[in-house]
């Protein structure tokens, strides 16, 4: 994860350096060489997570890269955040290795899954858990696909009921909780005091959050806070913005996954990722390369 930005940018070696010496272990040698089974764990695999979107970053904002706004799918608001100077890259790293080992720790408390229901209408999803105790949508990320968390007594049921509603696909994804749902409350009170004491900026360019669907421009402690108990209202999002004018969606850091549902909410968007070196090369190398007012 991110050992080829390491290998070939200064600016990149720079971030995860940053990283390991905040964190306490070497990043970049875990990213390496492992072992996968401790990479994997969640408060380690989230400031790996940001330390790679924040590494492609500086490689691009070093090529000139410019933006006119960012936003992030659950951990990625950090990024997003870093992106647009309201928030350091250091206390950032400081704010997720604690979010990640509350996490670890709420879903250890209160045992928990998350479940992929496609091919149902979001409104149909939100029906089917309003009739399930302890089962809460938990990311509304595209037409027809809706993430749903619930407490594992509880998964055999919502499977059961998806699939007789008329779900194309029930998947049950490889994560250790149930996020992104009130299961997480612990995570979110154990985060309280280290949000409440980041020096906050105002972000500039704009950073749009993807929990409340929204530009925000303050109160971003208590918008994290509550990001941990609430659903992550994607696809909500893109559509907002591409009713503002936005139409282009570079993805920062691994993976193409939110390009993908960026082009079931907007086919009309222009997207492309920049995450290894490749990728990075070709959006420095193409439109993605701006001087100027970067495209929406």
């Amino acid at each position: 994860m991110g050992c080829d930005l390491y290998d070939t940018y200064p600016a990149a070696r720079e971030v995860f350096d940053e990283a390991g010496e905040v964190l306490g272990y070497d990043l970049s040698a875990l990213c390496r060489s492992g072992p996968a089974e401790e990479l994997a764990r969640t408060e380690v695999t989230q400031p790996a997570l940001l330390a790679h979107s924040v590494a492609a970053l500086r490689v691009l904002v070093a090529g000139g890269f410019t933006f006119d706004a960012a936003l992030g799918h659950s951990l990625g608001e950090y990024s997003a955040l870093v992106a647009t100077g309201a928030l350091g890259l250091r206390d950032a790293l400081v704010l997720v290795k604690a979010r990640g080992e509350a996490m670890a720790a709420a879903a250890a408390r209160h045992p928990g899954l998350m479940v992929a229901i496609l091919g149902l209408a979001a409104d149909a999803v939100e029906e089917l858990c309003s009739g399930l105790d302890d089962v809460w949508p938990a990311n509304f990320n595209c037409p027809g696909q809706v993430v749903v968390s619930c407490a594992a007594p509880a998964a055999a049921a919502l499977e059961e009921d998806a699939a007789a509603a008329g779900a194309r696909r029930v998947v049950r994804l490889a994560v250790s909780g149930a996020f992104h749902s009130p299961l997480m409350a612990p995570a979110a009170a154990a985060l309280h005091e280290p949000l409440a004491a980041v020096a906050w900026s105002r972000p500039s360019p704009a950073f749009f959050s993807t929990c409340s669907a929204a530009f925000e421009h303050e109160g971003f402690a208590a918008l994290l806070e509550r990001q941990l108990v609430s659903p992550v209202r994607f696809e909500a999002s893109i559509r907002r913005l591409a009713a503002a004018g936005y139409n282009a969606y570079l993805e920062v850091g691994p993976g193409a996954v939110l390009t993908g549902l960026v082009k079931r909410i907007d086919g009309s968007a222009a997207t492309a990722t920049a995450g290894d070196v490749g990728s990075l090369a070709g959006a420095l190398g193409g439109g993605w390369h701006t001087t100027g007012e970067a495209d929406r």
